[in-house]
């Protein structure tokens, strides 16, 4: 029986091997590049996201081409992470807004298995991916408003929603009010 290659490692694999065209480019981003890297060591994520156990002390020793090795490592997992949150804030978003035209049976099951087809992985994760490339750190505020609209009830208003407390409470402040016959 052939060996099953993980995936990810494959991956790895190739970052490491793949030759770097501009060097000088790279060379001049290295300091921060490695302070990037510390910090990912702190948070206690490092093997999960580059699939190595690096201490600091470590980190303050690598050379220029481990850094970049490293860093393009890290650089692909913020990629998926990224990605994969941008795909479920949209699944989750257009689930419910269908959800307001047509009644789902189960929204979290069609959530998985909207994230479980390949086509529609695929294209989400090249969308989401140009729009990376296109507005960076900016695409922090589409997943903001992606995720918050995901908590929002659209079933009633807020405004439709005081007004029927106004409503309610209406006959119980009546009845507290002195009447004007005493």
């Amino acid at each position: 029986m052939a060996e099953q290659i993980d995936p990810a490692m494959e991956i790895i694999d190739l970052l490491d091997s793949e030759p770097i065209n501009a060097p000088v480019i790279a060379a001049a981003n290295i300091p921060a590049q490695r302070e990037e890297l510390a910090v990912l060591v702190s948070t206690g994520r490092c093997k999960e996201a580059i699939g190595a156990s690096l201490p600091q002390e470590q980190v303050k020793g690598l050379s220029e081409k481990e850094v970049i090795r490293y860093y393009k490592r890290y650089e692909t997992y913020i990629g998926a992470k990224t990605t994969e949150s941008l795909i479920d804030s949209a699944l989750s978003l257009v689930i419910k807004g269908v959800g307001t035209v047509l009644k789902i049976d189960d929204d979290v099951a069609l959530k998985n298995a909207l994230k479980n087809d390949f086509l529609i992985n695929k294209e989400m994760s090249q969308f989401f991916g140009r729009l990376a490339l296109t507005y960076g750190s900016a695409l922090a505020v589409t997943s903001a408003v992606m995720i918050t609209t995901k908590h929002v009830d659209f079933g009633e208003s807020a405004a439709a929603a005081i007004t029927k407390k106004i409503t309610e409470q209406s006959a119980v402040i009546t009845e507290e009010l002195p009447s004007n016959a005493e």
